[in-house]
């Protein structure tokens, strides 16, 4: 048994303390959640049997379950975490669960910096509680790094200049402005608490002006290359598709394979080549028969590297713009590239090939093709 994806839609992307500022998760998610399963009814007859979704910063208490029910769907319902892959491993769930046997899952992911609670580790002796940033992804002792400085040793090792990094930030700046304006984002957006359109996308962010900020993990002096301008911003969204496990009939995604790897968690921005090399090995294609490349865009100088690695031309990746011009909601940015793929080859009538990928923190990689029927 295979898997389609029949349906697929998001909230707009906000940037954190914005448009969404006082939107927490479950509430970002339930219109979308509403809306997917509104349209998959509609072009299968189907209701949802269930609810995944990624998330990775939430408050607890099963996000997923608490957004199903605002948005009216009294079903079981699950939270995943896989960190920044969490959206995608949810939809990998939902492929999974169709070929199981159930009919139809709604999956993919959300996430409300804006609203992520503040942690703090517990008070020892003589010690008042300390506030973390966030959760380990890794044993000490093995290692773990932030992701920023993390992909910046990983630009440097693969020899990605500042100069590339900034360039390629910058057309995946205008890719996404131009793709927003030219009403390219519309069909698939979900308007969410009086929000309609993504609001990061900017004009005018030149490799020229990102050239003039200043390394923001390691100093120049350091070697460090990353900065503010060719990383990924801060940002709320969410992102859902609805799997079938029957053919429908209507145009849709046919699920051809996916892959979950784990690398050193020390370098975990490499994640997202050996899940990609291993998706292509099982479904038997190449790169080269893959029309549409969506990689999340954490870090220019993260994708540069991965593409190197690939032997994979960078102006392929994200036609419309990626997660550096559009927003990086962590928990939602893996369903998110397969909304992007939903939208360029079957709302848009082109077919072919897609491909999704996303590294996670603590050394992981989810990867996702699909094909247009």
């Amino acid at each position: 048994m295979t898997a389609w994806v029949v349906a697929a839609r998001r909230s707009p992307v906000g940037t954190a303390g914005h448009a969404f500022a006082e939107v927490e998760a479950a509430r970002l998610a339930a219109p979308v959640l509403r809306a997917v399963a509104d349209e998959a009814r509609t072009v299968t007859g189907l209701a949802p049997d269930e609810v995944v979704l990624g998330n990775c910063m939430g408050p607890g208490g099963d996000v997923a379950r608490v957004a199903a029910l605002a948005a009216g769907l009294d079903v079981p319902a699950l939270t995943v975490d896989r960190q920044c892959a969490s959206g995608l491993a949810a939809v990998v769930s939902a492929v999974a669960q169709v070929r199981a046997g159930s009919p139809l899952v709604l999956a993919g992911g959300v996430e409300s910096a804006s609203t992520a609670p503040w942690r703090s580790w517990p008070p020892a002796p003589g010690r008042e509680p300390v506030r973390y940033e966030r959760a380990p992804f890794a044993p000490a002792e093995v290692g773990d790094p932030d992701m920023g400085e993390a992909n910046d040793r990983l630009a440097a090792r693969a020899g990605v200049s500042r100069e590339r990094q900034d360039a390629y930030a910058a057309e995946s700046h205008r890719r996404a402005h131009a793709s927003r304006e030219a009403g390219r984002f519309d069909a698939e957006v979900v308007p969410v608490a009086g929000v309609a359109r993504d609001e990061r996308p900017r004009a005018g962010m030149s490799a020229a002006r990102l050239a003039r900020l200043r390394p923001a993990f390691r100093t120049a002096e350091e070697g460090g290359t990353v900065t503010a301008g060719n990383s990924c911003g801060v940002n709320d969204g969410a992102a859902v598709v609805a799997v079938v496990g029957e053919r429908p009939g209507v145009p849709a995604l046919r699920v051809l394979g996916s892959a979950t790897v784990a690398c050193d968690p020390n370098d975990p921005g490499r994640g997202l080549v050996p899940a990609t090399r291993r998706v292509l090995e099982r479904t038997g294609r190449s790169l080269d028969e893959v029309d549409v490349v969506e990689l999340n865009e954490a870090f220019a100088g993260q994708v540069l590297a991965c593409c190197d690695e690939l032997g994979l031309d960078p102006a392929r990746v994200c036609p419309e713009g990626g997660a550096l011009g559009l927003g990086h909601p962590w928990g939602a940015s893996g369903a998110l590239l397969v909304v992007r793929l939903h939208a360029q080859l079957v709302r848009s009538g082109h077919g072919g090939l897609g491909l999704a990928a996303i590294a996670a923190g603590g050394g992981q990689g989810v990867a996702l093709l699909v094909e247009a029927t």
